[in-house]
């Protein structure tokens, strides 16, 4: 009942602000989360701020057994104004994933130098879907999938008169 009642009331408080405090991505991968972030690590060139495998779960919760232990249980890096990149590996018991091609990690650099930089290695090993280029709309604008699979919008909005 006292749940009922807190989250009845972050609910209202929610839908009367109508502004959250953070959205974050979560990317899920199949045993090459390691990887994956090591690689947006050397991208976005911050530390994790969290890193655990699912062997250094408490005893007596649901992990996966033998060589699954080693894999990502929970990643996080900051890439910038308090935005985290969050993800992990997908156990086996769960099934492959399935990437989809409805979404994209957007970033907005804070120059067009940054955004070139950004995207070159973004798109180092994967797909460039449409180079990075002045726009009609104002922005320097670039859209790549990355060697693991993630889609990405990089831009840099020009300062309007």
């Amino acid at each position: 009942m006292t749940f009922q009642v807190f989250k009845t009331w972050k609910v209202s408080q929610l839908n009367k602000n109508k502004i959250m405090a953070s959205l974050n991505h979560y990317l899920h991968f199949d045993g090459n989360a390691s990887e994956a972030f090591n690689f947006y690590k050397s991208v976005f060139g911050n530390d994790f701020s969290s890193f655990s495998r699912y062997k250094d779960m408490p005893s007596g919760a649901p992990a996966p057994e033998g060589d699954e232990g080693e894999l990502i249980l929970h990643v996080s890096l900051p890439i910038g104004n308090g935005t985290i990149l969050m993800g992990g590996d997908r156990p086996g018991k769960f099934g492959k994933g399935t990437r989809g091609d409805l979404s994209h990690i957007y970033v907005e650099a804070n120059n067009k130098e940054e955004a070139a930089e950004l995207f070159q290695a973004l798109s180092e090993g994967g797909k460039i879907i449409m180079p990075i280029e002045d726009t009609f709309w104002g922005s320097y604008f670039g859209m790549l999938v990355d060697k693991f699979g993630v889609q990405w919008m990089v831009s840099y909005a020009y300062p309007q008169p």
